[in-house]
């Protein structure tokens, strides 16, 4: 019996969120079959972020800073994916970080 996906959202305040997301696309495209889509006119750019067949995040950039929609199998593993997508994004970040992360779950 398998548990219900955790699906948690996520906001990453930054100057740059678009830069950032190309980054970590770029940076995870070596391990992974990550995407970007640069969004239509007016709309930030999405990275899609496939980790495995029960782990994903989409990113978004939004005026804020980096919309984020993280899906795992469970608690547990969505906070230990949280720490993973933070850390990556604040090293890109670096000249802004540490960012502050506002993160809910459904």
């Amino acid at each position: 019996m398998s548990e219900t996906p955790v699906i948690a959202r996520g906001l990453a305040h930054c100057a740059k969120p678009e830069r950032y997301i190309q980054q970590l696309v770029s940076h995870w495209g070596h391990k992974y079959a990550t995407s970007y889509d640069e969004g239509a006119e007016g709309s930030g750019g999405m990275g899609a972020f496939p980790f495995s067949d029960l782990e994903n995040a989409v990113m978004t950039a939004r005026p804020e800073g980096i919309a984020i929609t993280l899906t795992t199998p469970d608690g547990t593993r969505s906070q230990h994916m949280r720490g993973v997508i933070e850390r990556h994004i604040d090293r890109f970040a670096f000249r802004e970080a540490p960012l502050t992360y506002e993160w809910s779950e459904q």
